[in-house]
């Protein structure tokens, strides 16, 4: 049987589409677990990116940071906070935000120091505050950069969640956990599918954004 036929079969099957085992339902869950992750990993690194950026200092630190991060194992850590935390919702998380706060982290950071100098400068020269420069003239500038950060960070969480299957909470990784268990690949595959299709969602989502948020003219100077 092909894997065109087992996805057909997946989504064909009515049984995939009601209860708590559901595509729905495992779908929300999915998507709260990622969206809760990106959130706390946001809350890090943006503030850390974005003034470490605007001051220009730190950034030896951030790179060395971030390099850390991304040499972390996700099922490893995982595993390991597993056994040190026991079920739960907090081992999943560690892993899952130490995977999106390096790239949040350093596009925040650099979008901060591609921005021109002399827009920053004219603002001073008119009175404002390192705060309102900040928000008022960089910010408008970085946000295209920082919106790239956090888009590769929600397809890369988006795509990682599934793990949290293997410590019995649900999302769309039980379709695949309990699909390999009972050696039914349709369902393995149709789980693999979901997932895939809601990490491309995070990238049309992310543009739809870019294109409501980012002005015109910072969108056409790029």
């Amino acid at each position: 049987m092909s894997i065109f036929q087992f996805i057909s079969d997946f989504f064909r099957d009515s049984a995939h589409w009601h209860g708590q085992s559901g595509i729905p339902h495992r779908t929300l869950e999915h998507l709260q677990y990622s969206f809760m992750a990106l959130g706390i990993a946001a809350g890090i690194a943006l503030p850390v990116g974005l003034v470490t950026g605007h001051t220009g200092r730190g950034g030896n630190a951030l790179a060395l940071i971030a390099t850390a991060a991304r040499a972390l194992p996700s099922y490893g850590l995982l595993v390991l906070m597993f056994f040190w935390l026991g079920i739960g919702l907090t081992p999943v998380m560690i892993p899952l935000v130490a995977l999106a706060v390096p790239p949040i982290l350093v596009n925040s950071y650099e979008a901060m120091r591609t921005v021109e100098p002399s827009p920053v400068d004219a603002a001073r020269g008119m009175g404002m505050g390192p705060v309102a420069v900040l928000f008022q003239v960089e910010l408008p500038v970085a946000l295209p950069l920082i919106l790239s950060g956090l888009r590769s960070a929600a397809i890369q969480v988006v795509s990682t969640t599934a793990i949290a299957a293997t410590v019995s909470l649900g999302g769309l990784g039980r379709f695949v956990i309990d699909g390999l268990y009972q050696r039914n690949y349709e369902i393995v595959v149709g789980g693999a599918t979901l997932i895939a299709g809601l990490a491309l969602a995070m990238i049309a989502l992310f543009w739809l954004v870019e294109r409501l948020t980012v002005s015109p003219g910072v969108r056409g100077g790029r």
